[in-house]
């Protein structure tokens, strides 16, 4: 594909000259629209707001392109709205490639890149809280909202809304392919803007669809649809898990010839598979099976994307996220189940989740026709196939009957699937809500009166009366709480020289989380640690953590390593079954420093009423990785969480952006900046994919690999704990070596320590008498022998290590103390000999 380029527009504030330009870079590219894009183009280029709500697969990302490419001649900015952060790096890597990279920049929380490009793709959140923060005075001229249906979404609904409340300045392309009925849509877009809104909508599919209910079994029908030439094939679950075991069951089959597998190889050879999860997605891609969810690093399923854009992968395991809009060519969806746990409970799909799953069957210029494929549940199949198998040596079956799961199913059948396919989408319902965020982004406005701004975006929401009356109620408490919390404060008449009424009172840094209402009980909990302890800096991280959602897939792992733990001490112990039972229902994840965390919290919103329903929730993550300098493969390695590295990776993302933009430079300590530095490093070492392709666009020489050429600090060694803990070991076991192989000048050799030769020689003559020899066996050198802790009131350490002896009396020790210090400075373990000596 040519790159769009701008500077071919003969006069760029003629839309006439900017539309030749397009139609020429369609012809260049062998693009024939079709009718609904034309007339979508040619309305939004006469100024217009346009909904455009056509099926799946029908070219709206086309429109959305000739309204970017207009606001570049223009020197208008536009914005690309999406649901989710995959498909927002799948739009931004797709117009780089169209408009090349300085013209396309992303923001989407975990990442930004290029910010100041007039073109901006980024998550429906980002552009809402930025229109909340400017309004009418944004730098945001053309809106373009993908995936609209979101609008009805219970928890991120809002999101789509406010932009529709905010921006009078801009245009809108609203777009998606179950929109329902659109009347009200269009009016509230032209009473906003000024403008007139065109509805473009067609029922025509480019490509059409086939539907089959299909009672054969899971494996056979994949291996049924690939002979039949319907792969590429989409299978479609509703967990990670799930998508994770039939990718695993698929693997006893061969879905590609010998050519095939050499193409997918030649991929994968300057593929990164470091990770512990890379090992099992590189055997399943060698295989042509894909797997792709929300759990997989971003950098494997841009992986999962290119070879399925190639049309090297067969057969997609994936979760019901790519159905949201990522640009992967599907011949046949097949859903393994027609209903999904929503968050609340577990319901049959709704009709427009449904159409947009099935939507992304067939793809122009891949196919002529795209198959859906339901399948029946699991159980009804196993039966049906237990009857012909008796039917077929004349008998009748005689097997029980296997009965559907009892938890967390719904049973559906041909006619449930018929239903979905018939029934139009649901009627888009608005879930506007209040919350502290947006209290906090109006009312730091300071270009108008932030209050009679709140009111307005409340009454010109799309709720009922009785609604918007509780949205003011709502309001008017968090204000109050703000106020009453010294958050916020009313200026008097006389002092106030603009529009604000009000003022906030805690002073933020320029590139503060706004939307993080925990923020601020951040910033007054960390005055409260104290910054000589030598555990100051894990206090904080632990603070950070508190702020921030639980990722429960590493929470249930942290839990479940600990019933185990515990599960075996209690069967060592004798403990009797119930009572293990009942020991194991107490046990949580581990929440270091949680009576300081509840109690400052508490104290916090005695002041703060509005904090409450935020609630902090205290973990140890990436505290647990910091203390023990572990990687991100060690850790993953150690409670298996293979399955969820994006998890992981996700919430060591947020630490680090918290330690980096809202935890005060003031509190920041060395030690503080250095782990600030270590969750950096481990987070770009881990997955750079993103910032690697935008570099590769720009720069076809870039090398992923290379490093600013800066000092890198060195790592202190009592930081690396592991490796010192061992030295720590080490050392004091090759002193007690000695002493047992009677080498008493060795052994002093070894540590510092104002005990004489003399005085040793006599202690260990002491020894001897009734304890014999000093064993070194491997009873000798374990851990329950060896005690190491911290002095308090000092980085030192005080090691206590167990003489075992031939006798078994083991009631003598030798006392150690680690200068820490200068351990660090000499990067050796600095041991001090303080006594021998009956315990």
């Amino acid at each position: 594909m040519p790159v769009l380029d701008p500077t071919k527009v003969s006069d760029p504030s003629s839309s006439s000259s900017i539309l030749d330009a397009f139609l020429e870079y369609l012809i260049e590219s062998g693009i024939e629209p079709y009718g609904h894009q034309e007339e979508a183009i040619l309305e939004l280029f006469e100024g217009k707001n346009v909904i455009l709500n056509t099926p799946t697969g029908s070219g709206k990302s086309l429109v959305a392109l000739a309204l970017h490419f207009r606001a570049i001649c223009q020197k208008r900015r536009s914005y690309y709205t999406v649901p989710v952060k995959a498909l927002a790096n799948e739009k931004f890597l797709s117009l780089c490639k169209t408009f090349g990279p300085e013209q396309v920049g992303m923001i989407t929380g975990d990442a930004t890149v290029n910010p100041g490009a007039p073109v901006i793709c980024c998550t429906a959140e980002i552009l809402s809280n930025m229109a909340l923060r400017e309004g009418a005075a944004a730098e945001v001229d053309d809106v373009i909202i993908d995936e609209f249906h979101y609008y009805s979404d219970h928890e991120r609904g809002v999101a789509w809304q406010v932009p529709l409340l905010t921006l009078p300045q801009a245009r809108f392309l609203l777009m998606s392919a179950t929109l329902g009925e659109t009347k009200f849509f269009e009016k509230e877009l032209s009473d906003l803007t000024g403008a007139e809104t065109a509805l473009v909508k067609s029922e025509d599919r480019p490509v059409p669809l086939e539907f089959e209910y299909s009672t054969t079994a899971l494996e056979e029908k994949v291996a049924e649809l690939v002979e039949q030439d319907r792969a590429p094939i989409y299978l479609v679950h509703f967990t990670q898990l799930a998508c994770a075991r039939t990718a695993q069951n698929l693997m006893s089959q061969n879905f590609c010839s010998k050519e095939e597998k050499a193409g997918i190889a030649e991929v994968l050879e300057k593929a990164d598979f470091r990770s512990p999860y890379g090992k099992e997605i590189k055997k399943l891609l060698r295989h042509g099976l894909g797997i792709h969810h929300a759990g997989m690093l971003p950098k494997y399923r841009v992986l999962v994307e290119k070879l399925a854009q190639r049309g090297l992968l067969k057969v997609i395991c994936g979760t019901d996220t790519l159905g949201v809009g990522v640009n992967v060519p599907i011949r046949t969806v097949m859903l393994t189940q027609l209903f999904k746990y929503g968050g609340q409970s577990t319901k049959i799909l709704a009709v427009r989740d449904f159409k947009q799953i099935c939507g992304r069957a067939g793809r122009r210029g891949f196919d002529n026709v795209g198959y859906v494929v339901a399948q029946a549940p699991e159980h009804v199949i196993e039966n049906l196939k237990a009857e012909a198998k008796a039917a077929a040596k004349g008998k009748k079956s005689k097997a029980m009957k296997k009965k559907p799961p009892e938890k967390g199913f719904v049973n559906w059948d041909e006619n449930t699937y018929r239903k979905l396919i018939d029934s139009p989408s649901e009627k888009l319902v608005s879930s506007f809500t209040m919350r502290h965020g947006m209290l906090l982004n109006v009312l730091s406005r300071t270009d108008v009166d932030g209050c009679a701004e709140l009111r307005r975006i409340i009454s010109s929401s799309h709720e009922t009366p009785v609604k918007k009356a509780e949205l003011r109620r709502r309001a008017f408490a968090l204000f109050k709480g703000l106020v009453q919390g010294k958050v916020l404060s009313i200026l008097p008449k006389d002092q106030r020289c603009g529009p604000a009424k009000v003022v906030l009172n805690v002073e933020l840094q320029d590139d503060f989380t706004m939307n993080q209402a925990l923020g601020l009980y951040l910033i007054d909990a960390i005055p409260q640690l104290d910054r000589e302890s030598p555990d100051y800096v894990v206090n904080v991280i632990s603070l950070v953590e508190a702020i921030l959602e639980d990722p429960a897939a590493v929470l249930r792992k942290q839990v479940d390593k600990l019933k185990s733990e515990l599960v075996a001490k209690l069967k060592d112990q004798g403990v009797e079954y119930d009572d293990r039972m009942e020991q194991l229902d107490e046990v949580e994840h581990p929440k270091p420093g949680k009576e300081f965390i509840y109690a400052s919290y508490n104290e916090f919103v005695l002041d703060k009423p509005w904090a409450k329903e935020a609630s902090v929730r205290p973990k140890s993550i990436a505290r647990e990785m910091f203390e023990n300098w572990q990687s991100f493969e060690d850790y993953v390695k150690s409670y298996g969480l293979e399955r969820s590295e994006a998890v992981l990776l996700r919430h060591l993302s947020e630490v680090y952006k918290v330690l980096n933009q809202t935890v005060p430079p003031s509190a920041k300590t060395e030690d503080l900046e250095e782990a600030e530095a270590f969750f950096g490093d481990l987070l770009r070492g881990v997955d750079s994919s993103l910032i690697d392709e935008w570099e590769k666009l720009k720069n076809p020489d870039f090398v992923a690999d290379e490093k600013p050429n800066e000092p890198k600090k060195a790592v202190p060694f009592s930081r690396r704990k592991a490796e010192f803990e061992r030295a720590v070991r080490h050392a004091v076991f090759d002193f007690v070596k000695e002493l047992s192989r009677g080498n008493l000048t060795e052994a002093l050799a070894l540590v510092e320590g104002e005990m004489t030769l003399d005085e040793l020689r006599a202690a260990m003559e002491s020894h001897s008498i009734e304890h014999g020899f000093i064993r070194l066996d491997p009873e000798a050198r374990s851990k329950k022998h060896y005690r190491c802790e911290a002095i308090e009131g000092s980085r030192n350490l005080r090691v206590e290590q167990v003489l075992v002896d031939s006798e078994e009396l083991n009631d003598w020790s030798a006392i150690f103390e680690v200068d820490v210090t200068k351990s660090d400075e000499s990067n050796a373990v600095a041991l001090e000999l303080i006594q021998i000596e009956a315990i």
